[in-house]
């Protein structure tokens, strides 16, 4: 299944710090942790993120801590996929293990351009070229398209 979304620009190394601070992961904000993306980064973006937005990063993106509140806020906010020349490897498996789709590829795109992903072809089409990327193996991709982790056991189970 593609997406189609409106791109938000970031750069290298953004730490998971960036993406929620540490101080909003008490119980009472789990439920509304997409209030607190970015805040102090960049003040007001999660109120303007919409469904199947597309974050575009450089290098290292979800570096920092290994908590699993950080890519669970995006998903929560409405980021139907992150594209970044690399992720942090925790980042990456959090994020697959709650369905949060994330292509490793290098991109040239602006804030605002609209991108559509083809996981399943393995592009990202923007109004200029079309890039390829690795697609998932298997496994992988069945997690994903399953909503993560605990829901393909659940439906395994059933």
């Amino acid at each position: 299944m593609s997406v189609t979304g409106k791109v938000w620009k970031f750069g290298d190394h953004v730490d998971t710090d960036q993406i929620l601070p540490a101080e909003r992961l008490v119980s009472e904000n789990l439920a509304h942790l997409n209030d607190f993306v970015f805040e102090k980064t960049r003040p007001g973006l999660s109120s303007e993120i919409k469904k199947g937005d597309i974050m575009v990063a450089g290098r290292n993106f979800g570096c920092g801590s290994s908590r699993e509140h950080a890519p669970r806020a995006l998903m929560q906010s409405g980021i139907a996929c992150i594209i970044a020349d690399s992720f942090a490897r925790i980042f990456f498996r959090n994020s697959i293990n709650i369905g949060l789709l994330l292509v490793e590829c290098n991109i040239d795109v602006k804030e605002g351009d609209i991108i559509t992903i083809d996981p399943e072809k393995g592009k990202v089409i923007t109004n200029k070229k079309e890039y390829e990327f690795p697609q998932y193996p298997e496994f992988i991709a069945s997690l994903i398209s399953k909503g993560g982790l605990m829901a393909k056991i659940r439906e395994e189970l059933r």
